[in-house]
């Protein structure tokens, strides 16, 4: 019953701008978010071993990243009072909300991915439109 009002609330909002489904596309919207939600899936991280584990992934973005999403309540940041400092982020009980909506968006990707590639190869590659 109350996802019903979820989804009867996001469809009479119409997604604007301040609907709480567009705060939710635009978190995931990020190229990053998702990435570093998942990376954290499986407990705390340092930023080292987070960019090693993702690659591609510069330490300004990451950094930003984390910032992006402690500040929207997704990761905490725990700083260590040692010599040298250690810094380590872990999903919150809120992040860990996003981990099956990104899988499936994972599997989705998994399983649709290769039909995208094919119709942007038909359609003049993927950012000739």
């Amino acid at each position: 019953m109350a996802n019903d009002a979820v989804r009867d609330a996001a469809r009479d909002a119409g997604f604007l701008a301040d609907c709480r489904a567009r705060l939710t596309f635009d978190l995931m919207a990020n190229t990053w978010n998702a990435v570093v939600l998942w990376a954290l899936r499986e407990g705390p991280r340092r930023p080292g071993d987070l960019r090693e584990q993702i690659g591609g992934i510069s330490t300004k973005v990451l950094t930003e990243t984390l910032r992006r999403l402690a500040h929207n309540g997704l990761v905490s940041r725990r700083a260590y009072p040692e010599a040298p400092p250690r810094v380590e982020y872990e999903l919150t009980s809120l992040g860990s909300t996003l981990l099956e909506p990104i899988e499936a968006f994972g599997r989705w990707a998994f399983q649709y991915g290769d039909d995208v590639l094919e119709a942007q190869a038909q359609n003049g590659g993927e950012d000739d439109f």
